[in-house]
């Protein structure tokens, strides 16, 4: 199970790992089962990174937050929102047409505006939750639950492609123990901030709504989107529902 650790802290992050890793099918399935492991190590590092900060400038502080959160994940859940963004504007309701898109690495405006308002709304959020002794929650909370989001996707919603990595990660994912860990962190997440985790699971069920309605299920792209909105939702519902 370490080797799956690895390879799901390789694939979530740019945390620099000197280890070598035999990849099976198997490994890659089992890696998804550490995906909210992943998101609390981020959020240890968050907090380690807020400590040493000094209190005086929050804007400051809470534009460097975001930008070692950014560099953590090297932007990979953004990209995955970035290409949604395009392929959910150009795509004309047409699943082809939406897909292709996907796959197209450039940038179109619709993805330049969506991130810069997600980007946007993190950092007034974390703006406003460093001016309260309660920030450490949401900023917890966010990172965990993003990754879950992949999980509760993952196990309620078919996978486009039958090829590819996501294809065959999916198809090794041990769902039972998958359901366990999902319920795991959802129980805490409830419990500190019922609300925002309440709203957050809205926004992950309407994300597959959509997914489903125009591609008919998940891609690797609609995972990275998820992560981005639920992690918002969460900093955004942190400050108005306990800010």
């Amino acid at each position: 199970m370490f080797n799956s650790f690895m390879i799901a802290l390789q694939f979530l992050t740019r945390i620099p790992v000197n280890f070598s890793i035999n990849y099976s099918n198997q490994r890659l399935g089992q890696s998804i089962l550490f995906y909210p492991v992943i998101g609390l190590l981020i959020s240890a590092i968050l907090i380690a990174f807020i400590s040493i900060l000094p209190p005086e400038n929050t804007a400051l502080n809470a534009a460097l937050l975001l930008s070692l959160w950014v560099l953590i994940t090297g932007g990979l859940h953004l990209d995955g929102l970035a290409d949604c963004s395009d392929a959910w504007a150009g795509g004309l309701n047409n699943k082809d047409r939406t897909l292709a898109i996907m796959k197209d690495p450039a940038a179109g405006p619709i993805a330049v505006i969506i991130l810069a308002l997600i980007l946007l709304l993190k950092w007034t959020s974390l703006q406003s939750l460093l001016n309260h002794e309660s920030y450490i929650i949401p900023i917890i909370i966010a990172p965990i639950l993003g990754r879950v989001s992949i999980l509760i996707l993952m196990l309620t919603s078919p996978y486009v492609s039958e090829k590819g990595l996501g294809s065959i990660m999916l198809k090794h994912l041990p769902k039972r123990i998958a359901q366990i860990i999902v319920i795991s962190f959802l129980i805490p997440c409830l419990w500190y901030q019922p609300l925002p985790t309440l709203t957050a699971l809205a926004f992950i069920f309407l994300i597959r709504h959509l997914a489903i309605q125009r591609i008919q299920g998940v891609t690797g792209d609609v995972f990275g989107a998820s992560v981005e909105i639920i992690e918002t939702s969460l900093l955004v519902g942190g400050v108005l529902f306990y800010g």
